[in-house]
């Protein structure tokens, strides 16, 4: 992406309650190994897109947001639960968790921070065997599934 593109990236919640966009490019995308992205991402990292504020904007609802912090606080969707942002009190940027982006595959982390607490076991995760959702379940099972998630547009 360019900023001569301005795109536009949409994303959200899992529910569809809370629904954001952003008018420019991040200014950097990054991963976060510390405990306390662990911990509010409920896995190994977290994966932020930092967006100046000016650049973007709520466009469904408003999320709820736990003070992490002295520093900073992290917004989710209280319905749903889903953690959706990182920012400092204040401060002139918000970071969006990349996986709640409707294209998560155009905003690609080129840096990583924290990481003294990184996992040792997630630099060789590549190397797992490996199924796709189809096989892993077979087709008579995903014919019965019904997904209640949002999809990924507005």
């Amino acid at each position: 992406m360019t900023d001569q593109a301005k795109p536009t990236l949409t994303g959200g919640c899992q529910c569809g309650a809370i629904r954001f966009a952003v008018s420019a490019a991040p200014t950097r995308i990054s991963i976060c190994h510390c405990r306390m992205c662990q911990k509010a991402a409920g896995a190994p990292f977290a994966s932020f897109a930092d967006i100046p504020r000016e650049n973007f904007r709520w466009t469904k609802g408003t999320p709820a947001t736990f003070r992490s912090s002295s520093i900073a606080e992290r917004g989710f969707c209280a319905a749903c639960g889903r953690p959706l942002s990182f920012g400092r009190i204040d401060g002139p940027r918000i970071e969006i968790m990349t996986g709640a982006f409707d294209r998560p595959d155009q905003v690609v982390p080129t840096r990583q921070y924290g990481t003294e607490s990184r996992l040792g076991w997630v630099g060789t995760i590549v190397n797992l065997p490996s199924q796709t959702t189809l096989q892993n379940y077979g087709p008579e099972k995903m014919a019965t599934i019904v997904s209640h998630q949002h999809p990924d547009h507005d």
